[in-house]
């Protein structure tokens, strides 16, 4: 019967229902597996889970196979569908009743895993291997190891979607109550961002292109784990318009890095429908990570452009459609079932899962970029120099949002391991305290960290556990507060002496020697701004760690993060006045701005 069947055509789920069973012999060997899997993963596309257990609410032995087949290729939708687990212990203890044990006996629901259980990615412990200490701090890590734990974090997420998210992705066209699969975009938007911060937080070029050449090198080692996923991120992160307009930066980039840069960056590019990607990918063997974004599209093109009923009735089900769609959510699918070739240490698991969940907003960065590089500030040139590598054709635009918040609990336990690992690693005299000299070493691994004297809360010179636990838990964005670190300078003269506060000398004369931040007021020489320590805190108003949140402004509300949903037309700009005349500029300049 199922060689009889022809999809193109159209079929109704009976007629496709009636073929799976047939596909069985009557000792379990199925003869199309292709088929019945097919139908197994699709059939929530077009009915309820609960209701094609009706319909094969049959005691014939075959279709007790098929039953089997279908707990054992998909255990997680019996754990997350009670009413259709419902039905098959009522299927099972019929056949119990009617005498047909051997038939009960291939039906077997109680062993079917929690679905927690099944998408857990559980650390594996290496036999045999010498083990060596691993820095902590991000600048030493050597960029295998910086692409493997990226790797393991984003496969650790991905693990947890199930067919469920991806089809309620594609008929809302958002990720509205989809909170799964919203989280892992936003780590990749994350990781993304992650790169930018990292790389604007050194406050020289020189510094800046080291940073830059750093993180070619983990995409490079992305690629060789065949991570396309994680190294869109970082390629997109590293091609952001608040990178790419370093010229001063750029110029400290060796041609051998810019090479490799454009390589990598002509990879991932959206010209030809991605086609460099999908060729790379069709040829991988072995564990491979596609890029989501560049899936979700297709799926959202296919649900556009055919329908699921060939008929008005809805009787025939469109199986060409079924056919495609299943091609790219097997592939998907597959991915979960090899596991990446990483080893993942637990500290530095905390560690960047902490680093990650810290969020800015786009133009916070681009304002920490126009302050590391100006843009009337020419920038030197020579025959020598290097440019960035030329942005290839946008990605098409996915509606970019607020990151969504972390559940609180979650996040608290990960800093209190990220906090523990701090004082484990670098607590040398085992005092229970981290100096200042300690700290300057862990500041690397947190760009946007307050000065000294803000962790030392009560100022006895060192910093405990519950001073560094209380500082990340008020700046963490699981209570509403972004890291307001971005100080926005402009030229200032004053009747009367102040102190700068990086040099604590005084800015004197009333001929605009000194700087002084529009947002929270802090002065300094124009030689000093580069290396001030102190963070701007213009938002501190905005956060009541009593529980009082008062209500943004129109301008800075953010709304329900709907990333990944379909392309719009347009995006309202939100950059604030004092650089509005950068906008044109960075359209200009054909910006390769990834947001998914």
């Amino acid at each position: 019967m199922a060689n009889t069947l022809d999809l193109d055509k159209g079929c109704t789920v009976e007629e496709l229902l009636r073929g799976c069973i047939e596909a069985f012999d009557d000792s379990g060997k199925v003869r199309d597996p292709q088929l019945v899997r097919m139908f197994l993963m699709m059939h929530p596309w077009y009915i309820p889970s609960s209701q094609l257990a009706d319909n094969s609410n049959s005691l014939q032995v075959k279709t007790c196979h098929l039953v089997r087949y279908w707990i054992s290729a998909f255990p997680a939708e019996f754990d997350l569908n009670p009413e259709l687990a419902e039905q098959i212990k009522e299927l099972k203890a019929l056949l119990d009743q009617e005498g047909n044990r051997r038939h009960s006996s291939l039906i077997d629901i109680e062993s079917v895993p929690t679905y927690k259980w099944k998408r857990q990615v559980t650390q594996r412990n290496p036999v045999g291997q010498k083990k060596r200490k691993m820095s902590l701090l991000f600048d030493h890590l050597e960029p295998m190891e910086l692409a493997e734990h990226l790797t393991y974090l984003e496969y650790r997420s991905f693990c947890k979607i199930l067919f469920q998210d991806y089809h309620s992705f594609v008929t809302h066209g958002c990720t509205v109550d989809n909170p799964v699969l919203e989280r892992f975009i936003s780590l990749f938007n994350s990781v993304s961002q992650w790169v930018q911060l990292m790389i604007l937080s050194k406050p020289t070029a020189p510094q800046r292109a080291l940073v830059i050449t750093h993180f070619v090198h983990v995409a490079e080692k992305l690629l060789q784990l065949q991570n396309f996923n994680t190294l869109m991120a970082v390629v997109g992160g590293l091609s952001h318009s608040s990178i790419s307009r370093l010229k001063e930066t750029h110029n400290h980039v060796s041609p051998e890095t810019i090479k490799l840069w454009e390589g990598l960056t002509e990879l991932v590019t959206a010209t030809g429908n991605y086609g460099n990607y999908r060729r790379r990918l069709a040829a991988c063997v072995g564990f491979r990570f596609p890029i989501l974004g560049v899936h979700l599209k297709d799926l959202v093109a296919l649900q556009l452009a055919l329908p699921d009923w060939l008929d008005p009735a809805r009787t025939q089900l469109n199986g060409a459609k079924m056919r495609q769609l299943f091609s790219i959510l097997e592939e998907l699918a597959m991915v979960t079932s090899l596991r990446p070739p990483v080893q993942a240490n637990p500290d530095l698991l905390s560690l960047l899962t902490v680093s990650l969940d810290q969020y800015q907003t786009e133009d916070e960065l681009y304002q920490l970029s126009l302050q590391r590089e100006p843009r009337s500030k020419s920038s030197p040139t020579s025959p020598t120099s290097c440019t960035p590598p030329p942005r290839p054709p946008v990605l098409e635009e996915w509606t970019s949002a607020a990151k969504p918040k972390l559940d609180q609990a979650l996040v608290a336990e990960h800093i209190e391991k990220m906090v523990e690992s701090v004082f484990r690693n670098f607590d040398v005299d085992g005092d229970g305290h981290i100096s200042q000299e300690e700290f300057q070493i862990i500041r690397g691994n947190f760009p946007y960290l307050s000065a000294f004297g803000d962790l030392d809360q009560n100022q006895d010179g060192c910093i405990s556990r519950e001073e560094m636990v209380s500082y990340f838990l008020r700046s963490s964005s699981v209570l509403g507060g972004r890291m307001g670190f971005v100080h926005n300078f402009q030229e200032s003269n004053s009747l009367r002496p102040v102190a700068c506060r990086h040099c604590k000398a005084l800015i004197l004369g009333i001929y605009k020697q000194g700087l002084k931040c529009r947002a929270c007021g802090v002065n300094c020489h124009k030689q000093c701004k580069d290396r001030l320590s102190v963070e701007c805190r213009r938002r501190a108003q905005s956060v009541s760690l009593e529980g009082s949140v008062p209500s943004p402004s129109p301008t800075h509300t953010h709304h329900r993060a709907f990333s990944f949903s379909l392309p719009r037309p347009g995006r309202r700009s939100s950059r604030p006045p004092e650089i509005r005349e950068e906008e044109v500029q960075v359209v200009e300049d054909g910006v390769f701005d990834i947001h998914l």
